[in-house]
């Protein structure tokens, strides 16, 4: 039996990268998995089709999570094929970097529509369909929030924002047996990052006190604790996932 057994997951942005791994390690603990995607349709059918090819339960929705309407259609065909959700998995996120005079409203509305905006909307929309017995709000955030980096200021007060929505969601909801939590990545090794990571890398490694880059189940593992109930009393939580690194 897995820690997940009857749950049903919805995890946005997960066609590949972090998002990947952490659908199918929910599906390997028992949980029916909604694997979101924005454009990569073809990643998130080979990722559904890992899943069931290892016993597991997963579909493929397309839906860009700026987008209200297609927030809409993201949870209705969820509750449609699995009648309800346990566990939101806030994954789906862009990141740009820009020195701050060539900060645009449409580079700040391009990071903060996707990255809190749509986080918000895909809660507010989820929630309505969790049971009575709670559930699980997992928020991906990065460590830079915490510590945000020199040409990386919108996307850092992206993530800022995102463990501000964590504390105070879990606040909120927590009546309903809700819980909310922020998992901060550090630097990992992903599709994503291929185009820095070499150079980031040799930043980052030398602080980071377990000396590697992270890899994308690093991450996963942590947040499937907060899916499960291994995790019931504990809400609001911020954990960075890093290596110990502090950028």
């Amino acid at each position: 039996m897995g820690k997940l057994d009857g749950k049903v997951a919805l995890v946005t942005g997960a066609s590949k990268g972090i998002g990947a791994a952490i659908a199918e390690d929910l599906a390997r603990e028992g949980a029916s998995v909604v694997v979101n995607y924005a454009s990569s349709k073809t990643g998130a059918d080979a990722v559904v089709k890992r899943i069931n090819d290892a016993g597991g339960k997963a579909i493929a929705v397309g839906a860009n999570v700026s987008k209200p309407e297609e927030i809409a259609t993201l949870v209705d065909e969820t509750v449609k094929a699995y009648g309800k959700i346990d566990v939101l998995v806030n994954n789906a996120g862009v990141y740009e970097f820009a020195p701050l005079e060539a900060i645009t409203p449409e580079l700040y509305h391009r990071i903060f529509d996707l990255n809190v905006m749509g986080l918000l909307l895909t809660t507010q929309a989820a929630v309505k369909h969790f049971p009575a017995e709670g559930g699980s709000v997992i928020n991906i955030s990065s460590v830079v929030g915490r510590a945000p980096m020199p040409n990386g200021v919108v996307y850092g007060a992206t993530k800022s924002a995102v463990d501000g929505i964590s504390l105070g969601l879990a606040r909120e909801l927590g009546a309903k047996k809700i819980r909310v939590n922020s998992v901060s990545p550090g630097l990992v090794a992903t599709e994503g990052t291929s185009n820095f990571l070499d150079e980031y890398s040799k930043m980052v490694v030398p602080m980071t006190p377990l000396g590697r880059v992270g890899q994308p189940d690093d991450i996963s593992k942590v947040v499937t604790f907060f899916a499960s109930d291994d995790s019931f009393w504990i809400t609001g939580e911020t954990v960075a996932v890093g290596g110990g690194a502090r950028t």
